[in-house]
């Protein structure tokens, strides 16, 4: 995770967003409000995004939590298929 004021955001931001595109860094943008901005890249929003709809309802989160137990504990299947 990488932090930067908004001058330094807006003066190294060709560079910024490399970091974040290409290294997947998350930055931190801080103005003197004391208020900011997050920035990531568009793959790990699209995978918050993912996770957030999975995990929507209950149902299927506790789908997702009981498979995760099972694998953890070694309850798994693997399936024979034939050519």
């Amino acid at each position: 995770m990488i932090a930067a004021n908004f001058s330094e955001f807006r003066t190294g931001l060709k560079n910024y967003l490399d970091s974040v595109e290409d290294d997947n860094e998350t930055l931190i943008i801080k103005r003197k409000s004391g208020k900011g901005a997050v920035m990531i890249s568009l793959d790990e929003y699209n995978s918050i995004m993912e996770t957030l709809h999975l995990l929507s309802s209950k149902k299927n989160a506790m789908r997702l939590y009981n498979s995760i137990e099972q694998m953890k504990s070694g309850r798994t299947v693997h399936p024979k298929f034939e050519d």
